[in-house]
């Protein structure tokens, strides 16, 4: 089975990077690349565990970050220069990516600001005013999502594999059942419903076996998209919470 979910702040390797460097409070002229390498290694690990395409940039991203991790481990001055002493200021491996990061940095701060203005742009009407209210409810629903993106997302996705792998029983019997990404959503909606309060983000997932928790996060991944969940995080790294949105229907009936 295979299902591809696109979000839009899922950009890329470079828009990763800027992530792990802004929640981990790092200095982007002086990156540790042995903290930044393991936390970019964990988030690819955890799209390869969901069964996701990988992109090659990714990859590329991934090996570019390890090269630049070895050469921080090689002495930083020449033998011979050493017998001279003569003193020389070598060239730091970080520096291109840094560069880059920068200016990607530029063009992605540049983007938020042309997309504030297009909002600006948009609010300005050359008619009389318009009967909205029907659009006020779906307005107030999108702006209720909150800043969670889809690496916050993985990052809790990845926590609860380790935590489920450490409570999995030495010896188990599985029963292997197909479950659509459709039946899991209303499921998952159906009990959210319910509960008319928010959850823990880990509370979704009774299941040990594997192909159900990525079932189980693919749908909560679509459930977002679609605007029928409400997915709250009061600081970096700490638990999600999730509820259902007002007034929503299943899946399947919509």
């Amino acid at each position: 089975m295979e299902y591809n979910v696109k979000i839009e702040a899922f950009e890329g390797p470079m828009d990763l990077l800027l992530h792990l460097i802004n929640s981990l409070e790092i200095d982007i002229y002086d990156i540790p690349m042995a903290q930044i390498t393991e936390q970019y290694m964990i988030y690819v690990h955890a799209m390869k565990d969901l069964k996701l395409d990988v992109a090659s940039e990714y990859l590329v991203m991934a090996a570019t970050l390890l090269a630049i991790k070895s050469k921080m481990l090689l002495p930083k001055y020449d033998e011979d220069s050493l017998d001279e002493e003569i003193e020389f200021e070598e060239e730091d491996p970080r520096d291109e990516l840094v560069e880059r990061l920068i200016e990607y940095r530029k063009f992605k701060e540049a983007a938020t600001g042309l997309r504030s203005r297009e909002e600006e742009r948009g609010q300005v009407f050359t008619k009389p005013p318009s009967d909205l209210s029907e659009y006020i409810e779906d307005s107030n629903l999108k702006d209720s999502i909150g800043q969670v993106t889809v690496y916050d997302m993985l990052g809790a996705f990845n926590k609860l594999l380790r935590r489920k792998k450490l409570q999995k029983p030495v010896s188990t019997r599985i029963t292997r059942q197909e479950i659509s990404i459709e039946k899991r959503m209303d499921e998952i909606l159906v009990s959210l419903q319910s509960l008319r309060k928010r959850t823990t983000f880990t509370s979704l997932f009774p299941s040990n076996q594997k192909d159900h928790l990525v079932v189980t996060f693919l749908a909560v991944l679509e459930l977002m998209k679609r605007q029928k969940i409400i997915v709250d995080q009061e600081e970096n790294f700490t638990e999600i919470f999730v509820e259902a949105s007002e007034e929503v229907g299943l899946v399947g009936q919509t």
